[in-house]
């Protein structure tokens, strides 16, 4: 740990740790992300590594798959160490077997989330010069649209059943295809399938490549208060450290090759990816949920598992209590859940206890964090809190001036306590890729700005009491209100406009808009339909309010704050 920064205020928290987690980790434990999966196969070879669509991999078959694939990449015309691939797929066993491929060839993830329309996968593929991509042909129509305008070489389309046993692999990819009408007409000239490629790595020797604790990882897009996404530079070795970090904060439970972790959260998405290769490490089960929308089905799955583990989000929690039949499972194994993403509403956290008998988790983080920051320990009730900084992790508050603010013990104004964020650790990323303004921006003297403002209390415990990036969290994933507004001023019907989030049942949080219309016949139904054509569906906007004026500052910024309360008459 860096002592020399003067602000720092001793680790406090640290006399409030649980039983058994270190004040430090060794973030230097394994060389890089393949050579911790060479011990994990080396313990565990013969375990169970991954289940999806009822076939299970072993540790020895995600090794010898993913090996495949590596050396398919590393017979690409171009390819070479440090070259970006892009996936674009849901939780599918071809999922890990890409991930662990394009690691072991010492290039660079790029995680693409495949529900992303053609003008923001267009944006992601371009600034990260990936140059292949494996996509699950359900998402194969869009990447058709924009490939070409992109530096693309190198096309992997894959089916959903493509991994499975025959005869199961044609039933399901038959189903998928012309029962279910899931899969819109594409066509990808010069592609290549997913089992051809594994098949021409099978037939090649694999090179092995040097791969250091400082080389990147990962390029996992987050969004930005200027609404354009950025890719957060992620070396093996920040991976690495938050991978122990949440280890030790969760598993002195955890026996060794017996715990079964279900992973209803997209891969792709920095939460499930790190919690998921954190149980790895255990030589746990993982559980692929494919489609975690389907509550009844997901309910049904659990029912098939003695489960230990569950990763979620809030919106998760309560659509799983309100599903019949899930207060009728057998939860006498379940050992950990954990909840990110975003709060967990105390309603939630105490009927879920209530029912399975387990305590939510809390653990705050950030896509710059790789993620994780903080968390509850475990057997916690719901206090609101989001927990104590992780082990080798340092958490500040600082004020406009970044003076750093003294804990509060309740003796005064809270207000007085109340700042940024600030984190410094080793999960803390290597900066924003292509962007050094913005990634100066956030990163100061070492320090990392969050852009959540909150305070922390005498024993170390931190509170999040307003988001100063004004995000909009939509079941865990991040929307910014400038990205919504910069779609909305492209429409002719639109004079000014403002999105903010509002309280949902369903998703936690929805897009809510508030315009001055310039055509005065401009609809709700109109503007929904321009904001589908170009964001995500998540993203859309769920409200529509039309107004004369929008509250702005004397220098005419959109007052936010303001359009969450009713128009002055």
């Amino acid at each position: 740990m860096r002592q020399d920064d003067k602000t720092m205020p001793d680790r406090i928290w640290l006399q409030h740790y649980p039983a058994g987690v270190p004040a430090d980790i060794d973030a230097d434990r394994y060389p890089s992300i393949p050579g911790l999966l060479d011990e994990i196969v080396g313990k565990y070879g013969g375990r169970p590594a991954f289940h999806n669509l009822g076939r299970t991999l072993s540790y020895a078959e995600l090794d010898k798959l993913s090996r495949d694939f590596a050396t398919f990449l590393q017979g690409l015309p171009g390819m070479a160490k440090g070259e970006r691939v892009a996936i674009m797929s849901p939780n599918l066993l071809q999922y890990p077997v890409a991930l662990f491929g394009i690691l072991r060839a010492g290039m660079i993830v790029v995680n693409v989330n495949p529900l992303y329309t053609p003008k923001e996968l267009e944006h992601q593929l371009q600034d990260s010069g990936a140059r292949a991509i494996v996509v699950v042909e359900n998402f194969a129509a869009t990447l058709q649209q924009v490939w070409r305008k992109t530096a693309l070489q190198h096309l992997i389309t894959t089916q959903v059943g493509d991994l499975l046993p025959i005869p199961k692999r044609w039933i399901v990819n038959f189903v998928v295809r012309t029962v279910k009408k899931m899969v819109p007409a594409w066509r990808l000239d010069g592609s290549l399938t997913f089992l051809e490629a594994l098949a021409r790595g099978a037939a090649a020797r694999f090179t092995p490549v040097a791969i250091a604790a400082s080389d990147l990882a990962f390029l996992q897009y987050t969004g930005g208060t200027t609404g354009v996404s950025k890719g957060a530079m992620l070396s093996h070795r920040n991976l690495l450290a938050n991978l122990e970090q949440t280890g030790v904060w969760i598993s002195g439970s955890f026996e060794a090759g017996r715990e079964i972790v279900i992973a209803p959260l997209p891969m792709y998405h920095i939460f499930c990816l790190t919690s998921t290769l954190s149980f790895m490490t255990w030589g746990s089960l993982s559980v692929l949920i494919s489609n975690p929308r389907d509550l009844p089905a997901l309910v049904a799955e659990l029912g098939r598992w003695k489960w230990s583990v569950l990763s979620g989000v809030n919106t998760l929690f309560n659509g799983l209590l309100h599903t019949p039949g899930f207060d009728a499972l057998d939860f006498s194994s379940l050992k950990v859940v954990i909840g990110g993403g975003a709060a967990v509403q105390r309603a939630v956290a105490e009927k879920w206890k209530q029912v399975t008998g387990c305590y939510i988790t809390e653990a705050y983080g950030l896509t710059e964090a790789s993620p994780g920051v903080s968390a509850s320990p475990l057997d916690t009730p719901w206090n609101g809190m989001i927990g104590l900084p992780f082990s080798s992790t340092e958490v500040t508050l600082r004020n406009e001036d970044f003076a750093a603010l003294p804990p509060w013990t309740g003796d005064d104004d809270v207000e007085k306590h109340t700042g940024e964020i600030c984190v410094r650790g080793p999960q803390v990323m290597l900066g924003y890729w292509g962007k050094p303004a913005e990634t100066a921006a956030v990163m100061r003297d070492g320090w990392l700005t969050t852009g959540d403002i909150g305070h922390m209390n005498q024993d170390g415990y931190i509170t999040i009491t307003d988001r100063k990036k004004d995000m909009i969290l939509v079941s865990g994933f991040n929307v910014y209100p400038s990205e919504i507004e910069g779609v909305l001023a492209s429409h002719p019907g639109v004079l000014e406009c403002g999105a903010i989030g509002v309280p949902d049942a369903r998703t936690g949080e929805a897009v809510k808009v508030v315009i001055v219309r310039k055509d005065p016949q401009l609809s709700s139904e109109e503007v929904i339909r321009h904001c589908k054509a170009q964001l995500a569906a998540y993203k859309t906007p769920r409200q529509i309010e039309f107004r004369d004026a929008l509250p702005k500052s004397p220098i005419g910024k959109i007052l936010r704050r303001e359009l969450r309360s009713p128009p002055q008459p």
